[in-house]
């Protein structure tokens, strides 16, 4: 028995691989499939969409692309669903910010509004060995940096804390836009050269805030925790935007 026809149903400005990929993505999630299901032949896929071999040969493509499916030849071989890593979901969506002129107050408008609730989330919740984590990372900047490569490096360790913050929540989509806000500001800092000179007080003030929130962590003081990574995002942004303006007016004079 041929299998049904789905009905395409197009969008404004959508060329039909594009349309056939997004039905397929539908199709998908209405069968339940998950991660490592073969998907139907292409013959299969041509009667159930009834559209041209070409066609939908680009849509898979386009799911191949956007990782979405994983295409393997030889005996065994065909598409199968593939879930998409964090690595690549996070890669994706940065490359659609690189293109939208964010800004510090931007990220930190929304690390005020998320970071203090996954610090009162966490509080007491932590294991040893997450709490050893963020002792390790605190000890690779004792001090203060004396270069710009050295302030680089430990503004990117720093936004490592709370990239292990971010691994520890139960709550997988404020996990991932926490370590992806973590992310893009670490590469906003890097292009924009927001490392120079270094900060002695971005360094001081960061790094107690730090060391506050791990005791409160430890001891299981979800107030506390919350208060000081509000303390800690307020200031931060304070410190980055007049880092940002000190830059400019490099820039200017030069």
């Amino acid at each position: 028995m041929p299998p049904a026809t789905t009905r395409i149903k197009p969008e404004p400005r959508q060329s039909r691989p594009v349309q056939v990929a997004e039905a397929i993505k539908e199709w998908v999630v209405d069968e339940g499939l998950q991660a490592g299901d073969r998907l139907p032949s292409e013959p299969e896929l041509i009667a159930r969409f009834a559209m041209a071999k070409g066609t939908i040969r680009e849509a898979m493509r386009i799911l191949e692309a956007q990782g979405l499916i994983k295409t393997r030849t030889g005996p065994g071989g065909g598409s199968f669903v593939h879930e998409v890593s964090k690595e690549r979901a996070r890669a994706l969506l940065g490359n659609y910010f690189y293109f939208q002129n964010l800004t510090i107050a931007d990220i930190y408008q929304l690390r005020r509004a998320l970071e203090p609730e996954l610090a009162a989330s966490l509080a007491g919740q932590l294991s040893d060995e997450a709490l050893e984590e963020l002792h390790a990372i605190l000890a690779t900047y004792p001090d203060a940096a004396t270069s710009p490569e050295e302030e680089r490096e430990q503004h990117i360790a720093s936004l490592n804390f709370h990239k292990v913050l971010a691994v520890q929540s139960g709550n997988k989509l404020l996990g991932f836009m926490i370590d992806f806000m973590a992310n893009m500001l670490s590469d906003l800092t890097v292009y924009r050269r927001l490392y120079e000179p270094p900060n002695v007080e971005l360094w001081a003030k960061g790094r107690a805030y730090q060391a506050r929130l791990i005791e409160a962590l430890r001891h299981g003081q979800a107030g506390e925790a919350r208060r000081v990574m509000a303390e800690h995002m307020q200031t931060a942004q304070s410190l980055m935007e007049a880092q940002e303006a000190e830059m400019q007016r490099g820039f200017i004079s030069e």
